[in-house]
């Protein structure tokens, strides 16, 4: 069916989409300090856990909802994760626990893995190839803007209501685009190109990724890259807060980093072609062993309370830019054998690499201590470890090169 809407349309409204996870991870950062007074003064570091159960539930849900879209049609899983995304955050402004905060956490999670999937589908359903690739590109530039802006979002909520406002900003903001959506997207699966929705055909498609080394090798590196993403955005609020007495600035430094980390999947879209995927990994990766080293000789050299906060800010700005010069090409690397499978492979990538990124990343987290030093750590060997998984991967390609010529 072609669609109704104009494409200006189109990539704002899957934009938004989109802007739905960032939104509802980064918004919750300034209320951390808040609710981890209200519901968990005894330990103020499990307040991080309200971000990474958001998280597992998104990663949870994306196992099936791309395949259920395939079953049911793309317009009935983005209803249904969006409705389950506000059920979610209508029981999160009446949490009167941490217990139950962080369940409601985890349903907005598998909620919001429906927008986060579909939205994808879409765009294929409707283009291919370069017009497909520029529409991304034009939603990802949209979508870069809303990390940068949450954090001030949710601080400007706090100013007029307690952290129980942010969840019901969260609920018009997912009530207004589902309707947008409702109203204005067609359905762009037809009937008769659905397909039954197996859980033996996602467990056939996740042996045999695991079976391929590249794609292994890829996924592992994958899992350890976000883990560093996800073990920043878990402490950064704590640290602007606690080591260097920022919070009333944090959302402004987090805007700036924000944007400035933006760059990365726009100088990796100039590079690619020239320097090749690995190349690029290799080079950031190593460059995070650096950054991160170089972070903790700063802390520890005592240069004083301003050097050792720019130094930080620096480094947050490294580990963000990181990721939009490698996740991209890691995922690029995985499909690239699975061409066969490649919307079943996406969708395991996606969960996989998500899920395990944040048992990674939530005990990082609880191990902050009132300085970055258990994060930098942390991310330094994460860092090494994918940088060693790298190597073993071009060794197996150098292999594979030599085997066929």
């Amino acid at each position: 069916m072609p669609l109704k809407m104009h494409r200006v349309e189109l990539v704002a409204l899957i934009a938004m989409m989109f802007a739905t996870i960032a939104i509802s991870m980064d918004a919750m950062l300034p209320a951390l300090p808040q609710i981890a007074l209200e519901l968990s003064p005894d330990n103020p570091n499990a307040a991080q856990l309200v971000l990474t159960s958001f998280v597992l539930g998104m990663g949870l849900g994306t196992f099936v909802t791309g395949p259920l879209s395939d079953t049911l049609g793309r317009k009935n899983v983005v209803i249904g994760g969006a409705a389950l995304y506000c059920v979610g955050a209508a029981a999160s402004i009446y949490a009167q626990s941490l217990e139950f905060l962080l369940v409601s956490r985890l349903i907005q999670g598998l909620g919001a893995a429906g927008p986060r999937v579909v939205s994808l589908a879409i765009i294929r359903d409707q283009f291919s190839g370069r017009e497909m690739a520029r529409l991304m590109s034009f939603v990802m530039m949209v979508f870069t803007i809303f990390p940068a802006v949450a954090p001030s979002l949710g601080a400007f909520i706090l100013i007029f209501g307690e952290w129980h406002a942010i969840f019901a900003a969260f609920l018009v903001f997912s009530i207004i685009n589902v309707i947008w959506f409702g109203v204005r997207m067609p359905e762009t699966l037809p009937i008769e190109e659905r397909r039954p929705f197996s859980f033996r055909a996602i467990w056939a498609a996740l042996l045999e990724m695991l079976a391929h080394p590249m794609v292994r090798l890829s996924i592992a590196v994958q899992c350890l890259v976000f883990g560093m993403l996800f073990a920043m955005i878990s402490s950064v609020q704590q640290i602007y807060d606690i080591t260097f007495d920022q919070a009333e600035n944090f959302h402004l430094w987090f805007f700036m980093v924000a944007l400035l980390s933006g760059c990365g999947s726009l100088l990796n879209a100039r590079l690619v072609i020239k320097l090749g995927m690995r190349r690029i990994i290799n080079a950031v990766i190593a460059f995070q062993i650096f950054a991160s080293s170089a972070m903790l000789l700063v802390y520890f050299s005592d240069l004083g309370a301003t050097a050792t906060f720019f130094g930080f800010v620096a480094w947050q700005t490294s580990v963000f830019f990181m990721i939009g010069m490698s996740i991209g090409n890691l995922n690029a690397i995985a499909l690239e054998p699975m061409g066969h499978i490649a919307g079943l492979a996406s969708s395991v990538i996606g969960a996989v690499s998500t899920v395990a990124a944040v048992m990674i990343a939530a005990p990082l987290g609880l191990m902050f201590d009132g300085t970055p030093v258990p994060l930098a750590t942390g991310i330094l060997c994460l860092a090494i470890i994918a940088f060693a998984l790298m190597q073993t991967m071009s060794r197996r390609e150098a292999e594979e090169a030599a085997a066929t010529s």
